[in-house]
């Protein structure tokens, strides 16, 4: 069972796993360890089933699945019987009044729909992937000289379930750089593989690239695909101006995660988030929903 804060109601709430009993199955059993390293994680399983979700006999899989997880399409730019596919419902846009988006300069959003952890004061030899499990920026993104910037500073770890909206967003107006690909494994990105699988974020197939934002310094925006995303879909142009909430890109099939970094001194994350974090559940959040606070003077903190 999972359990999330919901900031609103100021309560924990249980998520709505999907595949939660094959997902603890797999996790945490010998025979199911075995099925996943031997086929669940590699490309081809996730790759097939994503191949079979483009399809459009993958749509009889749509009505089913938003009456068990009682989703609320009144937000979404189609109908229900509109979709070609249900990788097509999966990565549906939403209407644009469907999220609002802050135009304050100095107050910090969230990137998109999902369960959200924060940490500051980050070491990037120690990052915490769950209690007990660390692993490096430098494994992360393979780039050391990139890895060192972010010493010192911010980590927020957002993780899409396959219930929410997955699309993900620029946080800021600025100048995004071109995406470097590299090649990993197809582990879940749930709660219970991470404790299971060390450094799973640096084993799987992850997507990186360094934002220039114009208030909050350069964020690093690393994508991380998971079991049965058959693809990281970047949907910016590299170098071109782009604007707070515009789309960078989105996932098919499947539970992910965004990770991002900022440099020291450009942000505090809200006290409850962090509160949080430090007590080991994540916060629901939506895009543009506000997750901290521009520092306007970062020099007080170098």
């Amino acid at each position: 069972m999972i359990k999330y804060y919901d900031r609103k109601t100021k309560t924990y709430q249980k998520e709505k796993v999907v595949g939660g009993k094959i997902i603890s199955w797999t996790y945490s059993s010998p025979v199911g360890m075995t099925f996943l390293e031997k086929i669940i994680k590699k490309k081809a399983c996730s790759s097939f089933y994503g191949w079979y979700l483009d399809r459009p006999i993958s749509r009889r899989k749509i009505h089913p699945f938003v009456n068990k997880f009682a989703l609320d399409l009144s937000t979404s730019e189609k109908n229900i019987e509109e979709f070609s596919s249900f990788n097509d419902f999966f990565y549906r846009k939403l209407k644009e009044s469907a999220r609002k988006i802050p135009q304050d300069i100095n107050s910090f959003i969230s990137l998109g729909d999902g369960k959200l952890l924060a940490y500051e004061n980050i070491h990037m030899d120690r990052l915490v992937q769950v209690k007990g499990i660390t692993y490096s920026l430098r494994e992360l993104i393979q780039d050391s000289y990139i890895a060192e910037k972010y010493q010192g500073g911010t980590c927020l770890i957002l993780r899409l379930c396959p219930t929410d909206y997955h699309r993900f967003h620029f946080i800021d107006s600025g100048y995004c750089g071109p995406t470097r690909k590299i090649k990993g494994s197809y582990y879940s990105v749930n709660p219970l593989a991470l404790q299971k699988v060390d450094k799973l974020f640096c084993a799987n197939k992850r997507e990186w690239s360094v934002f220039r934002s114009d208030h909050f310094g350069d964020i690093l925006y690393v994508e991380v695909g998971a079991t049965f995303v058959g693809s990281i879909i970047q949907t910016y142009t590299p170098h071109k101006k782009v604007n707070r909430g515009d789309e960078k890109g989105y996932f098919k099939f499947g539970g992910s995660t965004v990770i991002l970094f900022l440099e020291k001194g450009y942000v505090t994350v809200d006290r409850d988030i962090i509160e949080q974090t430090e007590k080991g559940f994540e916060t629901s959040v939506l895009l543009g929903e506000k997750v901290g606070q521009r520092i306007l003077n970062k020099n007080k903190l170098n």
